[in-house]
């Protein structure tokens, strides 16, 4: 015999499988934290867009296609961080009534607008500043509507008519003059 009672046995035994356990259950939470993060970047290939000023002054943004076919970056509006969708399709910067509030926007004058998912009640409002990358604009015109999630801010013509658009393969650049 060893000399240990069998209760210091049976408390070491279940110690160790409680720590084996205890192992597991870390590495399943940070391979789950890893896979997640993974999603997101493919997701959004864009979080910090690559950007820069070239010699002659203009701004150039460059955006990656993610697999879904679409253009998604980080960006800002008034300071805030904000995920944007660029979408030719829409006429305004939209955005939700959640994100406004956090935003501290003003309700404009209401509308009707007409999104992919039918007419909905909107309002104007006006955005102070908007940053993707290096560009930068000021009082853009914006659409604050409720319905719409509180997800991704759809960055608009009112914002991408002011600056030149090249795609080519899975590439958007952006430029401002």
């Amino acid at each position: 015999m060893d000399g240990r009672s069998g209760a210091d046995q049976g408390g070491t035994s279940r110690f160790g499988r409680g720590m084996i356990v205890a192992a597991w259950l870390v590495l399943l939470a940070l391979l789950t934290l890893s896979f997640h993060s993974y999603l997101e970047r493919r997701a959004n290939p864009n979080r910090t867009p690559e950007s820069g000023i070239d010699g002659a002054g203009v701004r150039e943004v460059r955006l990656k296609r993610n697999p879904t076919g679409h253009y998604l970056a980080g960006g800002e509006i008034n300071g805030l961080r904000v995920t944007f969708l660029v979408d030719t399709g829409a006429t305004d910067v939209a955005l939700s009534e959640q994100l406004a509030n956090r935003l501290r926007l003003n309700k404009g004058q209401p509308r009707l607008s007409q999104t992919a998912n039918g007419t909905v009640r909107s309002w104007t409002t006006l955005l102070d500043d908007v940053r993707l990358g290096s560009i930068r604009l000021s009082n853009v015109p914006a659409s604050i509507l409720p319905s719409m999630t509180s997800g991704e801010v759809l960055l608009g013509m009112s914002f991408l008519k002011q600056l030149e658009l090249v795609q080519r393969g899975n590439q958007l650049t952006l430029k401002q003059y």
